[in-house]
């Protein structure tokens, strides 16, 4: 239904859609063949009489032309007349229909760009040719950038090499010896030295630069070293260190750059002598020695450096007549690592830690060995870091209390052109000489330098230095900084927790019994007599310096201070009572064996005057001699530096020699009253209980104290078990050989205990026994009871 009619209007309209398309190629095609062929190339038609030249192109006719024969050219739009303006530091650059511009040789626009098209595009500028990349000159010359270019000129000590020129690119040149050329103008107490493209004026040697100006600079000017200053450390007394400043100043005097090498071996030899004057130095208490010592070697240190640097020689050893050696090493310049030594040391360290970063003089290495510097530095201190307290209480288990040591090698002081060696850039390796000797327990050869307190004076240390091994006499350490080294056994003074108990109970132990012995010889009334009198007062002796012992034998603040002398002057005094008193029961001994028939010995007051006044007036001596001897960094005991020590042990060995020598003669006597053709028995069965009696209190009294001698020394740990044993049973023997075995003291205790408990039968028997032996010792005071 209405289809035919849909087709016919589809149809129509198809008809005039493709109607409009062939309309307009037919207009077209018309235009075509209107406009004219022969229109020349850069040109285009107009209709077909007429052609227009394309822009940038031009005929002779003009834009527009109408015969066959015209060409259209190219305008030259950068030539005269000149109908475009580049601008400044610009040329016109003609092109095929057009033009750009272009910034002239040594310029360019500022974006980069290479081209523009007018004026206001143009942002030339000048290329900086020497700081581009772009510049060819050689390195011997110096690129002078020019407005557009760039020379190529010689720098300022140079010149150009023959035949070159002096400016354009190919400029080659070579450096100017001024010194040889006469140009240079070095003040006359300097050296011309050339170098690469100018010159220094380097200071003589054995001058140095005036206040004011610089060592190797072209206006260098100089004047003579002169001596350092060195003055005594103020507060300190010494006849020998006088007479050696004394010398100093003479030296100071007479310095003359030229003599630098002998001054130097004077001064070792004054040094030298100094050290070992008698007498002298050890009397200065260690406060000051310490302090002269510190004093002494930095002082020495900047005197060897200035006189090192005098010295005309590259090198130079000296060994005093005193085995003092010293080893210099003098250059001007070197590089890497460097070794020097001598006998005593050996250092091996890099070439710019030795020369430092401003010195400007010759660089010196030097080393001085000296074994008489132990006299100054003997009896200091050894400071540890806490990490090592605290790694030695682990190794041992037990609380490290200190630690003392002693100097094996000598005392080495090695300085540099560069003073600032506190903290190297590069660590220094040493290999030390000393005397070989194996640690003990508790003991560890160490590397360790000299350190200056703050008040002055010094201490050991070990902050910075590491012991890498030890052989054959010689321990190699590397440290971090320089100063005054020396290898050092130093004995760790750790807490013996087993020895300390037994120590503490078995003095308790003997002071228990030395207290019931004193009050025997007091309450006993039957054994009261000169010999009863000895054993008290010995046993007083004992007791306090016991009981000192107990309380204040250590030193804990590793500082001797005045209680710590106290202490040790105490423990001196009434330990020699002690042998004092035992010395006396051998005068009353030999009173009542050999001279019995011609008195009754001493009087109490003799004894007492004795007993007490000549230790007291030893005390007195040695204290007034050497106050110093009493009390040690760990102990407060009789040190031993100077022979101190002997001031207790001479009268010790002195008063058991004299016993000895009393008992001896006491049995011999007895022998010879036993052969009598009437001999007293009785008498003499009693001299012979109480020689027996005093023999075995000589011989535990004295062996206890042949090995308390040896107490302080660290390495006798044995000898010290042993002395704490002996030490423990001391009281408990004396107790058990004048009381428990005295018959007399047996029964004057049982009736003691009668009285207690009640017990009637103990006490008729006691007092039945003490009636008869109260009628004997009213014939015989002095019996012993045994």
């Amino acid at each position: 239904m209405g289809g035919p009619r849909c087709r016919h209007h589809s149809f129509l309209l198809l008809l005039q859609v493709l109607g409009v398309p062939l309309i307009l190629l037919e207009a077209g095609s018309q235009k075509t063949r209107d406009c004219s062929r022969w229109c020349p190339p850069n040109s285009t038609c107009v209709n077909a009489t007429t052609c227009r030249c394309s822009p940038g192109f031009i005929s002779s006719s003009g834009d527009i032309f109408t015969t066959v024969f015209e060409s259209c050219d190219d305008i030259n739009e950068c030539g005269p007349p000149l109908t475009v303006s580049c601008g400044k530091f610009a040329d016109c650059q003609n092109t095929e229909g057009s033009f750009h511009c272009t910034c002239i040789k040594g310029y360019e626009l500022a974006s980069g760009a290479r081209t523009f098209r007018n004026e206001s595009e143009n942002t030339c500028q000048d290329v900086n040719e020497c700081t581009s990349g772009q510049n060819p000159c050689h390195n011997s010359t110096h690129c002078l950038n020019n407005i557009g270019g760039y020379q190529c000129r010689c720098r300022p000590g140079w010149k150009p090499v023959p035949g070159s020129p002096n400016g354009p690119k190919n400029t080659i040149c070579e450096d100017v010896d001024e010194c040889s050329s006469g140009q240079p103008t070095c003040h006359e107490s300097t050296v011309c030295i050339n170098t690469v493209g100018s010159y220094k004026c380097h200071c003589r040697r054995g001058w140095e630069p005036k206040p004011g100006f610089q060592n190797k600079q072209p206006n260098t000017t100089c004047e003579e070293m002169s001596f350092p200053t060195w003055t005594p450390p103020p507060g300190i007394k010494s006849q020998s260190m006088s007479h050696f400043f004394e010398r100093v100043q003479e030296l100071h005097r007479d310095f003359k750059p030229a003599l630098a090498q002998g001054i130097m071996q004077d001064l070792i030899k004054s040094v030298d002598e100094m050290l070992e004057a008698p007498n002298d130095l050890e009397t200065l208490p260690p406060h000051n020695r310490h302090l002269m010592a510190t004093h002494f070697l930095l002082g020495f240190e900047a005197v060897l450096r200035t006189l090192a640097k005098a010295m005309p020689g590259a090198s130079f050893t000296y060994l005093s007549p005193s085995n003092t050696e010293l080893s210099l090493m003098i250059q001007e310049r070197g590089d890497g690592n460097i070794t020097m030594g001598q006998s005593h040391a050996r250092m091996l360290l890099d070439w710019a830690v030795a020369t430092g970063a401003r010195d400007s003089g010759p660089t010196v290495m030097g080393i001085l060995s000296s074994c008489n510097m132990q006299k100054l530095l003997a009896n200091a201190s050894l400071e540890l870091e806490p990490e090592k307290k605290v790694e030695l209480n682990k190794i041992h288990q037990s609380p490290f209390r200190g630690a003392k040591p002693r100097l094996l090698s000598a005392v080495n002081l090695v300085f540099l052109s560069n003073t600032n060696t506190e903290k190297l850039d590069s660590p220094v390796t040493f290999a030390f000489s000393h005397q070989p000797e194996t640690p003990g327990p508790r003991q560890e050869l160490i590397c360790a330098f000299w350190k200056s307190d703050g008040n002055s004076s010094g201490h050991w240390a070990m902050t910075g230095c590491q012991t890498l091994g030890t052989g054959n006499g010689s321990t190699t350490c590397r440290c971090s900084h320089l100063s005054s080294f020396a290898i050092l056994m130093a004995h760790y003074d750790i807490e013996d927790q087993k020895l300390a108990l037994i120590t503490k109970v078995g003095l308790v132990l003997s002071l228990v019994c030395l207290l019931l012995c004193i009050l025997t010889f007091l309450l006993v009334r039957p054994i009261q007599g000169s010999r009863t009198t000895v054993h008290l007062h010995l046993c007083i002796c004992l007791f306090v310096g016991s009981a000192i012992f107990l309380a204040g034998i250590e030193n804990e603040g590793g500082q001797v201070g005045l209680r710590c002398r106290l202490v040790a002057g105490l423990l001196h005094y009434f330990f020699l009572a002690a042998f004092c008193w035992m010395s006396l029961e051998g005068v009353e001994l030999y009173f009542l064996v050999v001279r019995v028939f011609q008195g009754q010995g001493l009087s109490k007051w003799q004894l007492c005057l004795i007993g007490y006044g000549v230790p007291l007036l030893i005390v007195a001596i040695s204290a007034a001699i050497n106050s110093e001897g009493y009390g040690r960094t760990l102990y407060c005991w009789l040190h031993p530096a100077r022979g101190f020590l002997w001031s207790f042990l001479g009268p010790v060995t002195f008063i058991v020699l004299c016993n000895a020598v009393v008992f001896v003669t006491t049995v011999w006597k007895l022998t010879q009253k036993f052969s009598e053709i009437n001999p007293d028995m009785k008498k003499l069965k009693k001299a012979r209980v109480l020689t027996i009696t005093a023999v075995a209190q000589l011989f535990v009294l004295g062996s206890t104290w042949v090995f308390g001698l040896f107490l302080f020394t660290p390495q006798s740990w044995l000898l010290s078990y042993t002395f704490t044993t002996l030490n423990c049973l001391q009281g408990l023997f004396l107790f058990v050989l004048h009381c428990l075995l005295n018959k007399k003291v047996r029964e004057e205790y049982r009736r003691w205990a009668g009285r207690v408990t009640g017990n009637r039968y103990s006490e008729f028997t006691t007092s039945t026994s003490g009636t008869g032996h109260n009628q004997t010792q009213a014939h015989r005071p002095s019996e012993s009871g045994m």
